[in-house]
């Protein structure tokens, strides 16, 4: 039992904490000041693939760092000629221990399409209302890449000369398969700009449910690869007049029904494992025994149909990180209203299980489908898909003990993450990459990638005075 002196003072400590936390982004510290004129301009800057440009938001951080003492040698912006828009920066900041391997800290700074006549809000204006901040890219990824940035120019303005080497890169292209990709670009181009023990990255944070409570501290173990396969079927087609047995937007249909009633099978990682059981206390905790049961049944044996179900009818990304999942997103048929369809196509986007081979999916598909008039054809391959990293305890440690002291009896609990980050370039490269961010986010994740995504203030720098002492924090080990 602990001594309730002990844990009176761990409280103490904490509040004391929180509460200088929530003092600076309340306040006109000059610090915070800087942060949110660093974000602003790094969330104004319009980073959209369609109108925008990265290599215009990289400049403007690296001037930033160039004004806070970084030497130019630091500081290396790239650009590819074929897509000078779409250009990155890696900064560094030289460690004391030449033989310790260095820390990347990588955020990607293009942000999700957005149009103005859709959003309640300017979506390139940072605007601050009932406690919360406004626009494109507030959250996916800019909080993070300004997080970074920041904690760079404060330990330079510190004088904190940290014992491993700490690198950071902004880069673009992470959210538009197909297009130039600068993390891909600095592994096979420039690995020495990069090269370190391990990253940091987007992919997890704290989890708040409906009613704004923190409810777990998330770590990314690993994430699933995202591909893109087209079903297309082809006939000769003829007059609308007279109709054929053989239709090529009715054989589409039917392989898309197929699909839709297709799972792959249930699989677990050493992320998941940890999600499962840690969750499983909190629904138990939480009042939600027959969820804490089936979380626990999944983790012995991950076939247990029934105990997935219940998982997925509660909240379906319970399920989603257990398995393949494949979904059809876009549809492109025919080619006259009078006449029958000569080709029929769509889009189906898989997120592909850790492990797992694109074409091990595609003949899945294939398999599923069980019509040979329907063609199954792998688009470009974004990344490899490599096995999960290791979750040490010297990741996993420093994070624990963070949390404990900043938000106390909020738990750590390893994750998959169902989607994909860039972190699948840097993990297949031999950089094992894990997703922390310590920012707290509601159920529907700020609406990242939709209309008027929002982060919550105190959210953010909470984040930021999480990262900040984090990074500091690894940046000292042995």
């Amino acid at each position: 039992m602990k001594s309730p002196m002990k844990s009176l003072s761990m409280l103490g400590a904490a509040s004391l904490l929180m509460a200088c936390v929530q003092s600076a982004y309340a306040s006109s510290d000059p610090s915070e000041q800087q942060f949110r004129a660093l974000y602003k301009e790094l969330v104004e800057t319009n980073t959209t693939l369609s109108s925008g440009s990265c290599t215009l938001a990289a400049e403007r951080i690296a001037a930033r760092l160039k004004t806070a003492g970084f030497p130019e040698a630091d500081l290396h912006l790239f650009a590819d000629p074929a897509h000078p828009k779409e250009g990155g920066l890696v900064a560094v900041l030289p460690g004391s221990d030449p033989k310790a391997k260095a820390i990347l800290l990588l955020a990607h700074i293009d942000v999700v399409e957005a149009k103005r006549e859709d959003w309640t809000r300017d979506p390139f204006t940072l605007i601050e209302e009932d406690g919360k901040f406004f626009a494109r890219g507030v959250v996916d990824d800019k909080a993070q890449a300004a997080i970074w940035a920041d904690t760079l120019v404060r330990f330079k303005s510190e004088g904190y000369v940290p014992r491993h080497t700490l690198k950071m890169a902004l880069t673009c292209g992470e959210e538009t398969a197909g297009a130039f990709n600068g993390a891909e670009w600095l592994t096979k181009n420039r690995r020495e700009l990069i090269d370190a023990g391990f990253a940091l990255n987007e992919g997890a944070g704290g989890e708040l449910n409906a009613a704004g409570r923190r409810v777990s501290m998330t770590v990314q173990a690993g994430e699933k690869v995202a591909q893109n396969y087209r079903l297309e079927v082809t006939n000769r087609g003829g007059h609308s007049s007279r109709p054929q047995k053989i239709n090529a937007i009715y054989q589409l249909a039917g392989a898309l029904k197929k699909i839709e009633t297709f799972s792959f099978p249930n699989q677990l990682t050493d992320g998941s494992r940890g999600y499962l059981k840690g969750m499983a206390k909190i629904q138990a905790a939480e009042g939600h025994p027959d969820v804490a049961k089936a979380m626990l049944a999944v983790e012995k044996n991950p076939k247990d149909a029934k105990s997935v179900a219940l998982l997925d009818s509660r909240d379906i990304s319970w399920a989603t990180m257990l398995h393949t999942t494949c979904v059809a997103t876009m549809l492109d048929a025919g080619h006259a209203t009078n006449a029958l369809p000569q080709r029929a196509r769509a889009n189906v986007n898989c997120r592909i299980f850790p492990g797992v081979s694109q074409e091990e999916v595609r003949l899945a598909l294939v398999k599923a489908i069980n019509d040979p008039a329907v063609k199954v054809e792998t688009l470009e391959i974004r990344g490899e898909n490599s096995a999960p990293p290791e979750l040490t305890r010297a990741i996993m440690e420093p994070v624990e003990k963070l949390t404990a002291k900043m938000w106390p009896n909020v738990p750590v609990l390893p994750i998959l993450q169902s989607g994909a980050t860039d972190g699948q370039f840097l993990n297949a490269a031999g950089i094992p990459t894990y997703g922390i961010s310590g920012i707290f986010l509601t159920p529907d994740l700020g609406n990242i990638h939709g209309l008027n995504e929002y982060i919550g203030v105190q959210s953010l720098m909470e984040g930021r005075a999480f990262l900040h002492e984090l990074v500091r924090t690894y940046a000292g080990q042995p």
